[in-house]
């Protein structure tokens, strides 16, 4: 019988359930790896690592992943972005620092990010709580650059930037 066979065997759907429960609630795959190797090394009397069971969760039909942030840019995004990009090129710093490009990855002014990785089935939906949303700094006066994403082209989404004085690049 290959491993994963035995792991899919003993990890009913209520205990599979905990595992991936307590690292939605934020518990790094480490921390719960550690956890599942004590509670099992005290039931069964006998060691195991935490790597034995990263191993057999791996086998059983969990991963770790990166929560999801945000929606891809489809190719008609980038080459909108390119093309204003280019048509911008002579921009000094100052000018560029007022534009916000809202599908741009997060940016972090130390370089150890500390990402979390979260266990979940293979293809799984990711859900709204376990991804992490960012915080980031922008001054008063700022050009919002969206590439008309549908996400960003709502009605609702129109009337609020307009509400609230927000330029947006064409």
């Amino acid at each position: 019988m290959a491993n994963n066979q035995s792991v899919t065997r003993h990890l009913d759907g209520f205990t599979r359930g905990r595992i991936i429960g307590k690292l939605e609630e934020g518990r790094s795959q480490k921390k719960q790896a550690g956890e599942i190797a004590r509670h099992t090394t005290q039931a069964t009397g006998r060691p195991i690592s935490r790597f034995t069971v990263a191993r057999r969760l791996h086998g059983g039909g969990l991963f770790a992943r990166r929560p999801v942030r945000c929606v891809p840019l489809t190719p008609a995004h980038r080459r909108r972005r390119s093309l204003w990009c280019r048509e911008h090129w002579n921009w000094r710093d100052n000018e560029w620092g007022r534009v916000l490009f809202t599908d741009e990855s997060r940016f972090s002014l130390s370089s150890d990010s500390h990402p979390i990785l979260i266990w979940r089935e293979w293809e799984a939906a990711i859900i709204p709580r376990t991804s992490l949303k960012g915080t980031g700094a922008m001054g008063l006066q700022f050009l919002f650059m969206d590439d008309n994403a549908p996400c960003h082209r709502t009605v609702a989404a129109e009337q609020l930037l307009e509400s609230e004085d927000i330029d947006c690049m064409d």
